[in-house]
C-alpha cells in the first residue's frame, strides 16, 4: 500500500476515534483533522488519480458533513451580508 493510502487509513481511524469522544472534545480534535484532509486529498490525487481523489472527498464529506454544513451556511451569510451592503448604495 502506498504512503498516501496509509495516511488516509490513519486519518480515518483518528476521525472515528474523535467521533466517539464527547461532543465538547470533538471540536478541538476534529478541526485539525478536517484541515489536514485538504492536503491529504491533494496527495492522494497526485499519487493515485482522480478516482481515488473522489473516493476520499466523499469520505471526508460523509464524516464531516455537519461541520462542513456549518461553514457553508456561515460563508453564505457573510456573502449575503456583503451583497446587501454593496447593493444599498
Amino acid at each position: 500500500m502506498s504512503l498516501a493510502l496509509t495516511l488516509v487509513c490513519v486519518w480515518v481511524v483518528a476521525s472515528a476515534i474523535v467521533a466517539m469522544m464527547p461532543m465538547r472534545l470533538q471540536w478541538p480534535f476534529g478541526f485539525p483533522l478536517l484541515v489536514l484532509s485538504v492536503p491529504m486529498v491533494v496527495f492522494v490525487g497526485y499519487t493515485h488519480g482522480w478516482i481515488w481523489t473522489a473516493v476520499i472527498v466523499l469520505a471526508v464529506v460523509s464524516m464531516y458533513r455537519n461541520p462542513l454544513r456549518y461553514f457553508y451556511k456561515h460563508a453564505r451569510a457573510r456573502v449575503s451580508a456583503r451583497t446587501d451592503e454593496g447593493g444599498a448604495s
